[in-house]
């Protein structure tokens, strides 16, 4: 890794380097761009979770909630608190951001993308016991241990291989 005379690094190589690798006082723009950007990331997904969250807290006050079984009413918990958790998780970037200090601006981004991932971790277990528990409902236990597993694996391709993989392979323009 090069620096020029000032220490900086170009901005061809602060995109390849990962949060704690960037320097609080060189790499302050890289830093903060990021950092915004996660934010703008956030702005997005934090209201579809506090949909879900708000539906999920509504359920029970249905007049049907009643003929929900044991087990369901387990699913139910599991979603409810998986998704609540989804919302703090989101929310602690922001958190990091107003009230963490200035001067760690790496370890805040860092923070704040490991908690996204366990925002997203917690919003797919949310979403996925949501369907379980109402297509076990509707329909019966095979039927949805079926949907549950493929939107599981739809969640795995989309919010880990693909972007695993992504910019590995050069591109054949």
């Amino acid at each position: 890794m090069t620096t020029g005379e000032t220490g900086h690094h170009n901005n061809r190589e602060t995109a390849d380097l990962g949060a704690l690798e960037l320097d609080d006082d060189a790499d302050r723009d890289e830093l903060r761009s990021r950092y915004y950007g996660l934010l703008q990331e956030l702005r997005v997904l934090l209201p579809g979770a506090q949909v879900l969250v708000a539906f999920l807290l509504t359920a029970p006050f249905a007049n049907r909630f009643k003929e929900v079984d044991q087990t369901g009413r387990g699913v139910y918990g599991v979603s409810l608190m998986s998704g609540m958790l989804a919302i703090i998780a989101y929310v602690s970037p922001i958190a990091l951001h107003r009230v963490g200090s200035r001067t760690a601006r790496a370890e805040r981004l860092q923070w704040s993308i490991r908690m996204m991932r366990v925002g997203l971790f917690c919003l797919s277990l949310s979403l996925i016991s949501s369907l379980f528990l109402i297509a076990r409902f509707i329909y019966d236990e095979g039927t949805a241990v079926i949907l549950a597993s493929v939107l599981t694996a739809s969640m795995v391709l989309a919010w880990v291989a693909l972007p695993s993989s992504a910019g590995r392979h050069p591109s054949s323009k």
